[in-house]
This record gives structure tokens, sequence and C-alpha cells, in this order.
């Protein structure tokens, strides 16, 4: 199960990333809270656009990251990323301190942290191949999986913990320091995976990632389905705090609580991922999980018990991130060394991508008809066309 973990500079980067996301997390449930407190009446709305503007430049930028990570030493473009999200760390925490914070400088800060991201995360998953041999990718991607999701459970009680005895600016404060830990596995490292730069303009270098990915039918179907699961499951945890506040009449505490069970169901099913690794049938088993998570959903939305609505987030944590680590997983296996930052860069755009414009467009339908019909919607449109593809979708159900 822990193969990947035997590897040294994978050793180091997992450390470093389980570090950083843990103050991620804490970050986002902060954050969330501040939008609240600051946004008041709209809150739903600007819960949304928040979410929107910090993915948005995944779908503006990440082609770019991809060429970039192609062409240019993955490390350094990714200790770049990491020094432009500690500095907006960073400078949140100073505008929360001083009292000046207003909603458009968490918005600004949201749209540069994206932008980093859109560099950092194609050269992070293109990094991957270089850390781990061949036939542990699968179990080295579950195990990615694995510390995004143990700091999901970690980083929100943090949260609650430091929200409670010193408020938000240790949150935010907290978070930038933890990019240090990521700096330091970076510089660490002993290899040097080899920049691919061809001389071609990044216009053609963009025009053969998409060439590819066009003639592979299953590349499509995978970054389809990447999309889906974020656009439309991906409000389930936007939606998080309103349904904890409105829905079930909770506090910061309430919410924190419910984070930590989706989380903790992530862990669980990262863990079942990286015991599965490679297997016969992925297709299908990934399609069957995604129609799960959209029958979970429908089941969260319309539950108003806080133990029932725990155990459900608990489910839908664990298939989202066997649907996801599955799904990456198909994709890294099939994508050529030479066009693995595109092809990871054009999957991201969908799969991140799907993030803003379902948190945009699901915030705004919240506003008019309140969160729990929404994501009602949203699972049930899941769950069919998953079905409807492990039925007649051959590109992906044969992989």
């Amino acid at each position: 199960m822990a193969s990947a973990l035997t590897y040294r500079d994978f050793r180091l980067v997992w450390t470093g990333a389980f570090l950083s996301t843990i103050g991620t997390w804490m970050q986002k449930v902060a954050q969330s809270w501040l939008m609240l407190t600051l946004a008041g009446a709209s809150s739903a709305f600007y819960l949304g656009l928040d979410s929107f503007l910090g993915e948005a430049p995944i779908l503006l930028l990440t082609l770019v990251g991809g060429v970039v990570a192609d062409r240019l030493d993955r490390r350094h473009v990714l200790i770049g990323s990491q020094i432009v999200q500690m500095s907006t760390a960073l400078t949140l925490t100073a505008l929360v301190y001083t009292g000046h914070v207003r909603i458009w400088h968490v918005l600004t800060l949201s749209v540069i942290t994206g932008v980093a991201q859109a560099f950092g995360g194609p050269a992070h998953h293109s990094l991957m191949p270089s850390l781990v041999d061949k036939e542990h990718l699968p179990n080295a991607i579950a195990f990615n999986a694995i510390q995004f999701n143990l700091a999901r459970v970690i980083g929100p009680l943090l949260a609650g913990a430091a929200l409670t005895a010193f408020g938000m600016v240790a949150c935010f404060g907290l978070n930038g320091l933890s990019f240090v830990a990521v700096i330091i596995a970076l510089l660490m490292l002993r290899a040097r995976p080899a920049a691919a730069n061809t001389g071609r303009s990044m216009k053609d270098e963009m025009k053969g990632g998409f060439a590819y990915v066009r003639s592979n039918p299953s590349m499509v179907g995978l970054a389809t389905l990447g999309f889906m699961g974020t656009f439309l499951g991906g409000p389930l945890l936007t939606f998080l705090p309103l349904f904890a506040r409105d829905v079930l009449g909770g506090d910061v505490a309430q919410y924190t609580h419910l984070m930590s069970w989706a989380g903790a169901g992530a862990v669980v099913g990262a863990l079942g991922a990286a015991w599965l690794g490679k297997f016969q049938h992925m297709g299908r088993a990934v399609l069957a999980l995604q129609v799960a998570m959209g029958v979970v959903i429908v089941l969260f939305a319309n539950t108003r018990l806080p133990w029932a609505n725990a155990l459900l987030l608990f489910t839908g944590g664990a298939c989202m991130v066997m649907v996801f680590a599955t799904l990456q997983s198909l994709v890294q296996l099939r994508a050529p060394n030479e066009l693995r930052g595109r092809v990871m860069s054009i999957y991201m755009m969908a799969f991140r991508g799907g993030m803003p414009l379902g948190s945009l467009v699901g915030g705004w339908l919240a506003n008019q008809f309140t969160a729990p019909p929404i994501l009602t919607m949203n699972g049930m449109i899941l769950a069919l066309v998953a079905a409807w593809l492990l039925v007649r979708g051959h590109a992906v159900r044969d992989l």
C-alpha cells in the first residue's frame, strides 16, 4: 500500500505538501467564515464568487502553465508558485490583523493565488513521474490524495481551535508559514528532470497537446468526467458553511465538524485507492463511484439530521477522492512524458475549471432558491450522466 513512500524524493515532496495543505485548509475555513462575516445577506453569492475567482485562472492560464512545465525546470516553477501563494496568505494576515480587510481584498488575493496555482499545478503533476517508477505512479497519486484529504481533516480541526483561541489572523498566518515546508522539500530533491524545450513556439506546443487529447477519445472522456465531478460535486463543499449555518442552525464549530467528516471519508477513500493501485476495469469503477457520489449529494441536500449529514459527507468524501484519484491515474498512465505537462494541464483545466464555474452558477442559483434544491439537482445530473456512460460510454468504461 505504501510503495511510493519508499522513494526519498517522493517522501520529501509528500511531507512538505502535507504540512502546506494543512495550512491551506485552515485558511479555507477561516476565509469562508470571513466572507460570511463581511458579506452579510449576500454571503451565498460571495462564497461562490470567491471560489470562482480563486479557480478561474485555472481556466485561463493552466494551458500556458502546462507548456511552461514542459519547457522549464519544474522545480523552479513550483518554487515560484509557492512563494507567490505564501505572499498572498501573509498579506491577508496583515489586512485582518490591522482591521483593514474588505471583500475586494479577499477576492483579489484569491485571484493572485489562483494564478500561482495555474502554473504550479501542471508542474507538480508533471514532476510526479520523476519521483517514482511508473508501476508505482497510481500509488503515488493515491498517497498525494491521502495527504490532501488527511490535511482536510486536520486543517479544519486546527482552524476551529485557532479561530476560537486566537481569531482568523492565526489561520492565515500559519498558512503563510506552511509554504516554507514545500520550498525546503523542493530544494532538497535529487531528481533533476530535464526541461524539454523544443524551440517551438508556445502556441505550437499548445496545439500539439490539444491534438493529442482530441485524437484520444478516452482522454476526452476522462477530462469530461473530471469537469462534471467538480462542476456538480464541488458546490457540496463550497456551500457547507452556508448549509451549517442556515439549514442546520449551527456555527463555525458545526461547519468545521462537517468538514472534518468529509475529510475523514476522503482519507479512507484515498487509502482504498492506494491499496487498489493499478487494477483491471478502472473505467467501470470510476463511473460506478461517480453514480454513488451523485446519490450521496442528493441524500445530503435533503437530510436535516446532523449525524446523518456527517455520515453522508464521510461517504461522499470517500467516493469523491476515489473518483478523482482514479481519473488522474488513468490520465497519467496514458500521457507520454514529452507531452505530460500539456496533457495534465488540459485535464486540470477541465477538472479544476469545473469548480469555479459550478460555484459561481450554484452560488447565484442558491441566492434565488436556497442551497438544498441546487445540490439536489446537481447530484441527480451527476448520477444520471455517469450511469448513462456506464452503459454506453465505451471510451472510458473499457479502460
